[in-house]
């Protein structure tokens, strides 16, 4: 798995490349832990380079949601594949992660005010 960090109009974007698999979900982790001590208003995870997930990748995902929930912490997944789609969808945790199809969907859903 490789990552960059950058931010786009006020949305945190994690790029994802390759397998989060259970090798280096404690690196995605490690840093899903410091966007949520830093109290990161909106995450988006962009998986274009995601090939696989497996079920420590999805535990430390929700994980995450559960930690940014105290600070009203925004998150979203953007350019999930069929494929990694099919893994949420089996766990149904496509209704638990909005997912959407690209960045630009997703930085305008995330900074939405409340109820808009």
């Amino acid at each position: 798995m490789r990552t960059r960090e950058h931010s786009d109009q006020g949305v945190q974007v994690l790029a994802i490349d390759g397998e989060i698999d259970l090798a280096c979900s404690p690196d995605l982790r490690t840093l899903l832990h410091a966007y949520a001590k830093k109290k990161s208003p909106a995450l988006l995870l962009d998986f274009q380079g995601v090939t696989y997930v497996d079920s420590s990748g999805l535990a430390t995902l929700i994980e995450y949601v559960r930690l940014a929930q105290p600070f009203g912490g925004k998150f979203g997944l953007a350019h999930v594949s069929e494929r990694v789609r099919t893994i949420f969808d089996l766990v149904r945790l496509s209704e638990f992660f909005p997912i959407y199809p690209t960045l630009a969907e997703a930085r305008a859903a995330l900074l939405a005010a409340p109820g808009v």
